[in-house]
């Protein structure tokens, strides 16, 4: 069990992506790690743009990885919007995963 950093829910770890941090030169960047297997401090996320926006307003990033100063969020960005299949709204998702029902 982990827990997403954009919606705070707590899911088995195959339901969230992996990414860390990646320095490079000067520059910090966060990496999507989907096989589990870079080196480093992760944190998870729903593949979801609406948890990608969530953790983006709460700066949920910074405080995940434990860094200093502002990663490049944009190839995770990109692997999130890859992931998400056309037609899909982020409405339906989103009920379906945090139902406190369940």
């Amino acid at each position: 069990m982990r827990t997403c950093i954009g919606c705070r829910s707590r899911v088995p770890t195959f339901q969230l992506l992996r990414f860390v941090a990646v320095r490079d030169g000067d520059d910090l960047r966060l990496q999507p790690d989907p096989d589990r297997r870079l080196p480093g401090r992760g944190a998870h996320l729903h593949p979801d743009p609406a948890c990608f926006a969530q953790a983006e307003r709460r700066r949920a990033f910074g405080r995940a990885l434990r860094l200093t100063g502002v990663a490049d969020t944009g190839l995770l960005a990109e692997h999130i919007r890859a992931a998400v299949p056309p037609g899909t709204t982020d409405d339906d998702a989103s009920e379906l995963r945090h139902d406190p029902a369940r």
